[in-house]
């Protein structure tokens, strides 16, 4: 069996991963056949890995080449692929490119570092190659992660365009987690296997997902969600809005009462947008209140509520929302929030069990955790190894006081145990971190 691999072995003891699931499996063993692969599968069910472990043996390790290219619809997906593959420790390295910073930046690491892969947005993609910052004819390996978003977001031109400029190409793997009628004739898929993993029905999707409603006696139910959120308690929950100013306001009401929240959404900088992902995934927040954005490519595991703030404009996002929650062996349970005026969409069962709030909850207690922002990271050779010895040498932490460490390019961000930050910001004042004076506070 081919992820008996040795390489492949490796790389999952690396991810701490034990064993794949079917849909990994099966896609690993068509990742390294000549068929061109159209990978069909639910959000959050692991298709980041299903189609990196198959590369590990296809990649040559004595070239200095571009060799695949992967094509995502948004920067977060883009920066989770780059973090699952570069946390496989293979010999092989990978760039990622992404609007919103200097591509400066981006072609000073693909040249320096000789990237095997690429991980991009058709827009900067497209951009790299007008400039000719790499090569696109040694490319042997095209993937599209989300090819039905890259489509919904208007990349059709762009990656066209790309993959004309990819003569190399020998193999094409497209990913979705819904199932498109026909697929563009610019793609170039030939001799094609499909591996259809979606859910063969609504209820088998849905089987584990709690479907609940909360009436809101007023248009405005900010005052509904706030007492849900309360009823909730510490369990993680994202809010869903339809818009950006949404988003905004429900996060300023709620920081009004006094309720920790973190906000998503398209119009924020990246830096922010990653550091409200970073909050949510270690603990240090348990509410995200986001557009559609958060929907779709981010690993964000064990959410455990899905709150529809505004009705979902469709199905399909209704149905992308709630793939946050209940994924695989894991229940959920997604609340709609409706005023008197609003009825539920046909596509949602009218049996929704509705649920009564308490009066007056009581505020659920501030999280465990709490973030610190580290002025330094990947550019200036600083490592997670090298951010755990500080802590625990010059911070006095345990072990058991320092939670997930994440490295940015030009900063990082560690969850450490809220009880001993003052102690910990006391005790490394004016400290330098691997010989570096830098900004070591805890993250707003």
């Amino acid at each position: 069996m081919i992820q008996k691999n040795e390489i492949i072995q490796a790389a999952l003891r690396n991810l701490k991963i034990e064993e794949l699931n079917p849909m990994q499996e099966a896609a690993i063993e068509q990742g390294t056949g000549r068929k061109d692969v159209i990978l069909l599968s639910p959000t959050g069910s692991g298709k980041t890995l299903a189609y990196l472990l198959p590369l590990l043996l296809t990649l040559k390790p004595d070239t200095k080449d571009v060799q695949v290219l992967i094509l995502v619809p948004s920067r977060e997906l883009a920066l989770q692929i780059d973090s699952v593959f570069k946390g496989m420790g293979t010999v092989w390295k990978a760039c990622c490119c992404y609007g919103g910073h200097p591509i400066a930046e981006e072609k000073k690491s693909i040249v320096g570092n000789s990237p095997a892969v690429i991980i991009g947005t058709p827009g900067r993609i497209t951009d790299h190659l007008s400039k000719g910052n790499f090569n696109p004819e040694t490319i042997h390996t095209l993937i599209i992660d989300e090819f039905d978003k890259s489509l919904e977001y208007g990349f059709h031109d762009e990656m066209a365009e790309i993959i004309t400029q990819l003569p190399g190409l020998n193999k094409r793997v497209l990913l979705s987690a819904t199932d498109a009628e026909e697929i563009p004739l610019f793609t170039g898929l030939n001799r094609t296997v499909k591996l259809d993993f979606l859910p063969e029905t609504v209820e088998e999707q849905t089987s584990r997902l709690r479907l609940m409603q909360v009436i809101s006696p007023s248009k405005d139910k900010i005052d509904t969600l706030y007492n849900l959120l309360c009823t909730l308690g510490s369990s993680s929950s994202i809010v869903f809005c339809n818009h950006r100013d949404s988003v905004d306001r429900v996060h300023q009401l709620l920081a009004g009462k006094k309720l920790v929240a973190e906000r998503f959404h398209g119009g924020m900088e990246q830096p922010d947008r990653e550091r409200a992902l970073y909050k949510f995934r270690n603990g240090s927040c348990h509410i995200l209140i986001s557009t559609d954005l958060a929907a779709r490519g981010l690993d964000i595991p064990e959410i455990e509520h899905i709150i529809h703030y505004h009705l979902p404009v469709n199905e399909e996002a209704f149905t992308h929302r709630n793939g946050r929650t209940a994924r695989w062996d894991a229940k959920g349970t997604s609340y709609l929030i409706l005023h008197a005026e609003e009825r539920l969409p046909d596509y949602i069962p009218e049996e929704v069990e509705t649920l009564t709030l308490p009066e007056n909850p009581s505020r659920p207690p501030k999280s465990v955790w709490t973030t610190i922002y580290i002025g330094k990271g990947k550019k200036e050779k600083l490592s997670r190894m090298d951010i755990a010895g500080f802590l625990y040498k010059k911070g006095n932490l345990g072990k058991e006081d320092v939670g997930a460490i994440d490295v940015k390019e030009h900063y990082s961000f560690v969850a450490i145990r809220r009880v001993k930050v003052n102690q910990l910001l006391t005790l490394i004042r004016g400290e330098k971190i691997k010989g570096m004076k830098t900004v070591i506070e805890e993250a707003k």
